[in-house]
C-alpha cells in the first residue's frame, strides 16, 4: 500500500452517517468559527455528509464554499443538505487531498475535519492544503485522538474495542491517534504560524450515550470496518459481536460517561 492509497476504514454505512450528521460548526469546528468573515472562499476536504460544510457556507455567505470528498458516492446526501438550507454558494466535487485540483492561492480557508487520520500521507495532505491556500489565510484541522478516549464504567470489552480499532486503521494506511500529531505534521509541511488546541466531545446523558453507544454498536458489527477487520484477518465475527455488546452493556448504565479528545490547528499561510 503506498502512502497515498489508505483506505477510509470506517465506509459511509448508515451507522457512521448517524454520527457523521451530527456535526456541526459549533461541535466540531469551534476553534475556526470566529476566523469566519462574510465573502470568504472555503475548501471544506472531506466534507462527507455536509452539515459542517452548509454551516461554513452560512457563516462566510455571499462567500463560497467548495466541499470535496474522496468518493462521490456521499456528494448526493452532502448536496440534498445544502438545497434543504436554502444555500446556494456551495459547489460539490470529488478530490484527493493529496493532490487537489485547484490552482495555488485559491482559497481563504481550507478545512479538514476527521480527515487526515485516514490519509496515507498527512504531511503531503497538509502541504497541499496550504499551496492552495491565499497568504494571510488558514488551513484549519481538527483530528481525534483514539488512544487517549477514555470512559466510565471500566469495560474490558471496549479496551479490547480500542487496541482493535488502532490496529484496524493502522492496517488500511491511517494514523488513529492523528489529534497529538496534528501541530508535528504541520510543522513538517512547511507551517511556522501554528495555533495547536484541543478540544473534547462528551457522552453522558441518557440520551447521548445510547446513541453513541448504539452507532458504535451497529459500527462494529456492519459497517466497511466490520468487513475490513474480518478480511484483514484482524478478528473474527465472533470477536466483533463481542465488542458490539460491551458498547451496549456500556451504554445502558446510569453512570457511563465517555470522552472523545480532539487536537487541532489553525496554521496561518
Amino acid at each position: 500500500m503506498s502512502k497515498e492509497t489508505a483506505v477510509y476504514t470506517h465506509g459511509h454505512h448508515e451507522s457512521v452517517l448517524r454520527s457523521h450528521r451530527w456535526r456541526t460548526a459549533v461541535n466540531s469546528a469551534g476553534y475556526l468559527i470566529g476566523e469566519l468573515r462574510p465573502g470568504m472562499a472555503v475548501l471544506d476536504v472531506g466534507c462527507g455528509p455536509g452539515t459542517i460544510t452548509a454551516d461554513l457556507a452560512a457563516l462566510v455567505a455571499p462567500g463560497r464554499v467548495t466541499a470535496v470528498d474522496i468518493t462521490d458516492d456521499i456528494l448526493g446526501p452532502a448536496a440534498e443538505v445544502a438545497a434543504e438550507r436554502g444555500l446556494d454558494n456551495v459547489e460539490f466535487a470529488t478530490a484527493d487531498v493529496h493532490a487537489l485540483d485547484f490552482p495555488d492561492d485559491s482559497f481563504d480557508i481550507v478545512h479538514a475535519h476527521q480527515v487526515l487520520q485516514h490519509v496515507g500521507d498527512p504531511v503531503r495532505a497538509l502541504s497541499e492544503m496550504r499551496r492552495v491556500c491565499r497568504p494571510g489565510g488558514l488551513v484549519a484541522a481538527r483530528d481525534s485522538d483514539y488512544a487517549a478516549m477514555t470512559w466510565f464504567p471500566e469495560t474490558p470489552g471496549l479496551t479490547e474495542w480500542q487496541d482493535l480499532y488502532g490496529r484496524v486503521a493502522r492496517a488500511n494506511g491511517g494514523e488513529p491517534d492523528a489529534g497529538r500529531r496534528l501541530l508535528s505534521w504541520a510543522r513538517r509541511a512547511g507551517f511556522t504560524d501554528i495555533t495547536p488546541t484541543a478540544a473534547a466531545w462528551c457522552f453522558a446523558t441518557p440520551e447521548s450515550r445510547a446513541w453513541w453507544s448504539g452507532l458504535w454498536a451497529d459500527r462494529t458489527t456492519a459497517s466497511v470496518y466490520a468487513k475490513l477487520t474480518v478480511e484483514g484477518g484482524h478478528a473474527g465475527a465472533a470477536q466483533l459481536t463481542a465488542a458490539a455488546a460491551a458498547w451496549r452493556t456500556w451504554g445502558e448504565q446510569d453512570d457511563a460517561w465517555f470522552m472523545v479528545p480532539h487536537g487541532e490547528i489553525l496554521c496561518r499561510v
